[in-house]
């Protein structure tokens, strides 16, 4: 089940006043101490604007899989670009205990969900479509997988927020049991902050 925070009456302005950009967003990352809520991060996704030219450096794409691009980092929260083309998406998985909001800054990302039983394995559950400007997340608990259709024929690039910063993920196959562990790489990035 992913999480779905409901936008407040005044989603618009959030917390701010203005909308903020990547470098005022980084700061605020950077400055937590202790691992902000899904609730916080939504808020937060719902008012920012980036621009093109500041998410330049984090901008490339591969092949055959998204790629995943590294904005800042500490003990409390993390922040990435990921980047995919057409028919790229996530293995299934869960956070294992961090929670997560994405923005989709281009493009159309479809989000697939799953529930988990031990007995019967994963089981599909439904599919969303997100359209630019919009956020979705996914709790603790979530099963889900995310990816660019095939059919886009569109690049896409979604912003990741993660708090705590992600560690050992579990994976799934469908109609399977077995659940397997998955350690993301932490993105080399020179250009990131921290």
């Amino acid at each position: 089940m992913a999480t779905q925070v409901q936008p407040s009456a005044n989603s618009a302005t959030g917390n701010c006043s203005n909308k903020l950009n990547l470098s005022e967003f980084v700061a605020l990352l950077s400055a937590q101490t202790t691992p902000p809520s899904l609730q916080q991060l939504y808020k937060w996704l719902e008012n920012v604007s980036f621009s093109a030219e500041e998410l330049q450096p984090y901008l490339g794409f591969k092949e055959r899989t998204y790629w995943r691009h590294l904005v800042c980092r500490n003990d409390s929260v993390e922040m990435l670009v990921l980047c995919w083309k057409p028919g790229q998406r996530t293995v299934i998985h869960d956070h294992s205990g961090s929670h997560g909001a994405v923005l989709v800054q281009a493009g159309v990302v479809w989000e697939t969900l799953f529930t988990f039983d031990e007995e019967k394995g994963l089981r599909y559950k439904s599919i969303k479509e997100y359209q630019p400007g919009a956020v979705t997340g996914a709790d603790a608990p979530d099963i889900h997988q995310l990816g660019n259709p095939d059919v886009s024929e569109h690049n896409l690039i979604t912003i990741h927020v993660y708090a705590p910063p992600l560690g050992v993920l579990h994976t799934y196959k469908p109609g399977s049991a077995q659940v397997e562990l998955y350690t993301p790489e932490v993105p080399d990035d020179s250009s990131a902050a921290t």
